[in-house]
C-alpha cells in the first residue's frame, strides 16, 4: 500500500515555526503545521544530505513495507529512522526525490490515519 503522506520543499530562508534537527544538521517545519501538508526544510551547509534532496522538492508517501518498496529501486538515501517508530528512506524516480515512510508505530503523530481531515 502507498498513500500520499507530504510534499517537502527545500529552503535556505529561515521559516516560522522551525525545529531544529541537530543530528541532521536539519531545520524543519513538519507538514503537520500546514494546511496543505507542506514540509519545508533548510539544511546546515555541512548536512550529509545528497544535492537531489537539497535542490528538488520531494513527494512523500506511507508505505506498509519499506523493504519491498525499496527492491528493484535506485536508493538515494538508505533506510534509517529519523525519531522512533518510523523508517524513512529516499528513492529516485525520474529524476526526482521520493520519500518513503514506514510506521512502525501505529500511534506516531505524524501517521495520516492519526491526523484529522481539514
Amino acid at each position: 500500500m502507498r498513500r500520499y503522506h507530504h510534499i517537502g520543499i527545500p529552503t535556505t530562508e529561515s521559516k516560522p515555526g522551525e525545529t531544529h534537527l541537530k543530528d541532521l544538521k536539519l531545520f524543519v517545519v513538519s507538514h503537520l503545521k500546514s494546511e496543505f501538508g507542506v514540509e519545508w526544510m533548510r539544511f546546515e551547509a555541512d548536512a550529509a544530505v545528497p544535492d537531489l534532496v537539497r535542490r528538488v522538492a520531494h513527494v512523500a508517501f506511507e508505505v506498509t513495507d519499506l523493504s519491498s518498496e525499496l527492491a528493484g529501486r535506485q536508493i538515494l538515501i538508505p533506510p534509517n529512522s529519523p525519531s522512533d517508530g518510523v523508517r524513512v528512506a529516499f528513492i529516485v524516480e525520474n529524476g526526482a526525490p521520493i520519500e518513503l515512510l514506514e510506521f512502525t508505530d501505529p500511534k506516531h503523530p505524524a501517521r495520516l490515519s492519526n491526523q484529522m481531515d481539514v
